[in-house]
């Protein structure tokens, strides 16, 4: 038996999803004109499993991931949130302080900051607990340290950020989304910029999180077999619309041939790789 696919289905079977997307029409509106990115999408993102988001550059990943995060509106449809309390909610009806209770945001960006350690960029993780002043409380400084230790950076906390590596700077960005203590984390291009041992690094500690601590953890990436051998669930955005299984799924019906395959690049199915031909 398939262990990761039997976990998938059992947790499918135990838990409700975090996430539901109900006939989703996502893209812009600026002065009286629409322009549609995607629509019609149903589906839903379940706790317990790293989902990542694949497509080629603007087709509108990034759209879709700021839709979801509520940084921008949807055209039409809904975006369903399962809350801490199992309670279904519309993201458009919730306040921010309880989007930021809800949803971590991990963006591709590095943080343009000065003067801060890395301990006290996590500590602003916890800016949705610590209401007007701002001032940690010891169980507040308590999930900060727990949070660097989860990423494993503890020997990073007192550096300033600046002095970072690329690397080193996502996982304090992850540690800050861990320290918001928040069921769902949304990450744009986590594995950007790095190394390839420093992306293998990245896509393992998200897969921990989201198995270890059953959290919903949905992210956009170019690193196309690395999320194959890593990812619970994949989904892949093309003009025709999305389509989405686990990587075994994808591959047997012939989706990720489709997406990957061009001259001179070709798929394994069976290995999960992919081949670059020199002829």
């Amino acid at each position: 038996m398939n262990y990761k696919l039997f976990r998938i289905f059992v947790a499918k079977m135990t838990s409700l999803a975090s996430i539901k997307l109900q006939k989703l029409c996502i893209g812009y509106r600026a002065k009286g004109n629409e322009k549609t990115v995607a629509q019609n999408i149903s589906a839903a993102i379940f706790p317990g499993e790293l989902t990542c988001l694949l497509g080629q550059n603007g087709i509108g990943k990034s759209t879709l991931l700021r839709t979801l995060s509520a940084f921008q509106n949807a055209l039409d449809g809904e975006v369903l949130l399962t809350d801490k309390d199992g309670k279904e909610r519309r993201l458009t009806e919730l306040t921010d302080k309880e989007l930021s209770r809800l949803i971590g945001v991990v963006l591709t960006e590095k943080p343009d900051v000065r003067n801060m350690t890395a301990r006290e960029l996590v500590d602003l993780g916890r800016s949705p607990y610590t209401g007007f002043w701002g001032g940690l409380t010891a169980d507040d400084k308590e999930v900060v340290s727990a949070a660097l230790k989860q990423v494993g950076i503890e020997s990073l906390a007192e550096r300033p950020v600046h002095t970072l590596s690329d690397g080193e700077r996502q996982k304090v960005m992850i540690a800050k989304a861990l320290a918001q203590e928040t069921p769902v984390i949304f990450l744009d291009e986590p594995t950007a910029f790095l190394d390839f041992p420093s992306k293998v690094d990245m896509m393992q500690l998200l897969g921990r999180l989201a198995h270890e601590q059953q959290k919903t953890i949905f992210l956009s990436t170019h690193d196309v077999e690395l999320a194959l051998q890593t990812a619970d669930r994949i989904w892949v955005m093309e003009a025709g619309g999305i389509s989405i299984g686990t990587p075994q799924q994808l591959a047997e019906d012939g989706t990720l041939s489709r997406f990957i395959e061009r001259k001179g690049i070709s798929f394994d199915k069976q290995t999960m790789t992919i081949h670059v031909n020199h002829n």
